[in-house]
């Protein structure tokens, strides 16, 4: 690999590069001598603001160009946020690293500061993610949820010139970006489970690219590593996306993970908790068996999606 300039797949936005500069560190760090080359794509979800993400076809548009720039042999790696990778990526692509993760929390962000508890009935809350809604509706059936769109900033900005008076966003994108100091509340996991993958950076190589699969499995983080496997095999059961009402949050206990899911209907209306501990080594199995126990809990309520 001496000499070879590795070519970096990154969104365009500055929450996108800025979760890019993160993995090149961690690259670097592992292989200080390698040179890297940022290569901007242009994904459907950030060319298209303003259709909801739940008509658009799932997270997948925030990564499909990324993947396919990736089969072409455009770039060497990919870098994604985890919860905006589908459960099945594209065959031939493997996330080959999670570095250390970011607080995978969600937040509230509000005009005057007020947190979910203190916002007046009827208060308007954006959300793009049906996940978010759906808690959101069940902790506070009385508050106005709404989409919205737009990358962080944007969202930020929506709140504070009035068109919302709050949104709820990924604690770790604000952090990311400098912009914690401006969260009104952190909501526990208790309160709003988070995505699968959340606050995680994925590197994704081809499967066949030995060099670039081995400089990435140097920066991975095998404990962050075996809780996204957790996460993503239990959202997987229920086929994933946008459309789905799915969270998860894998946490680890020295050997061990306690792993806490959610499933409920597209509509929000029928919910299904449930958690488990399981060796680290079986991570996936750990997931795969909470959903199917949830899948058992609701006899019927929510059918796993084909896909």
């Amino acid at each position: 690999m001496a000499g070879r300039t590795l070519r970096i797949g990154s969104r365009g936005s500055r929450l996108a590069l800025a979760q890019t500069e993160l993995a090149m560190a961690a690259l670097r760090a592992a292989r200080p001598d390698l040179s890297f080359q940022v290569t901007i794509i242009h994904t459907r979800g950030d060319r298209d603001q303003r259709t909801p993400l739940s008509r658009m076809g799932g997270r997948g548009v925030f990564a499909a160009e990324l993947e396919e720039a990736l089969l072409r042999g455009e770039i060497d790696i990919a870098v994604h946020s985890l919860k905006d990778l589908p459960s099945r990526l594209a065959p031939g692509l493997v996330i080959a690293a999670v570095p250390a993760r970011d607080d995978p929390r969600d937040c509230l962000v509000s005009r005057q500061g007020l947190t979910l508890s203190s916002l007046p009935p009827g208060a308007v809350v954006g959300t793009g993610s049906p996940r978010r809604a759906a808690q959101l509706r069940a902790l506070r059936p009385d508050l106005t949820v709404t989409d919205i769109r737009g990358n962080v900033d944007t969202r930020l900005r929506k709140v504070m010139e009035g068109q919302y008076d709050a949104a709820v966003l990924a604690l770790a994108g604000l952090r990311r970006l400098g912009l914690a100091e401006g969260v009104a509340q952190v909501l526990a996991p208790e309160e709003m489970l988070s995505a699968a993958g959340q606050g995680a950076i994925a590197l994704q190589v081809r499967a066949d690219d030995a060099e670039a699969l081995a400089l990435c499995r140097a920066a991975d983080d095998p404990i962050v590593h075996a809780c996204v496997t957790a996460e993503r095999a239990f959202e997987a059961r229920f086929g994933g996306g946008c459309q789905a009402v799915v969270a998860a949050l894998a946490v680890a206990e020295g050997d061990s993970l306690w792993l806490r899911g959610l499933a409920a209907d597209a509509e929000g209306r029928a919910f299904f908790r449930g958690q488990a501990r399981g060796p680290l080594a079986q991570a996936e199995a750990l997931g795969q068996a909470l959903a199917q126990e949830l899948l058992r809990q609701a006899a019927g309520a929510l059918q796993p999606r084909e896909g």
